[in-house]
């Protein structure tokens, strides 16, 4: 599954060469830290996360067995120190001091930046599901595996993220039970 470009870049930053792993850091480092940024909701957590992830990859490449792309591989990498790193943060805040992030009261054009605002407003358990089951793609047992929660527990904070979004964004949806109480 993996190209021969990228099989030449993971030998070369085998052998320890810059030029290799500044172009294997090049090329992802984008979509990681958007997915760093997404997961955390902090510029400078997501670069942290980010940084200590690329750490993970370069010296994990020797485990990297090539039944993945190389892509998927180090989004994993990379979603994992991004919730540790999110992790070690909550158990740093001072919660007395913390001030609490009030819900966007009213938001009428749903565009994407009014989208990323209230995801990033979301719990950070909720937030961390909803961007990698919605937003990458990743399966509930697969999330479940990740960031060591049970399946059903990823199920849960998917549901309860959307309801939250739904609220936050004013958008109402029905559900045939509350169209049959109306009746």
């Amino acid at each position: 599954m993996i190209t021969p470009e990228e099989e030449r870049l993971v030998e070369g930053c085998l052998r320890q060469e810059r030029k290799a792993q500044k172009m294997l850091y090049d090329r992802y480092k984008d979509a990681m830290y958007t997915l760093c940024l997404r997961i955390t909701g902090d510029s400078d957590l997501a670069g942290d996360a980010m940084q200590e992830a690329f750490l993970g990859v370069f010296n994990g490449l020797g485990s990297f067995r090539k039944a993945s792309t190389l892509g998927a591989w180090i989004k994993t990498i990379v979603v994992r120190h991004a919730y540790k790193r999110l992790r070690k943060e909550i158990r740093t805040i001072n919660w007395e001091e913390a001030q609490v992030a009030e819900p966007s009261s009213h938001i009428l054009p749903l565009e994407a930046e009014y989208l990323e605002k209230a995801i990033e407003e979301l719990p950070i358990g909720y937030r961390t599901v909803f961007v990698l089951t919605e937003l990458e793609g990743y399966k509930h047992h697969e999330v479940a595996e990740i960031l060591g929660i049970a399946t059903g527990t990823s199920k849960s904070q998917l549901y309860h993220a959307k309801k939250m979004l739904r609220k936050r964004l004013g958008i109402e949806l029905r559900t045939k039970e509350t169209n049959t109480h109306e009746q």
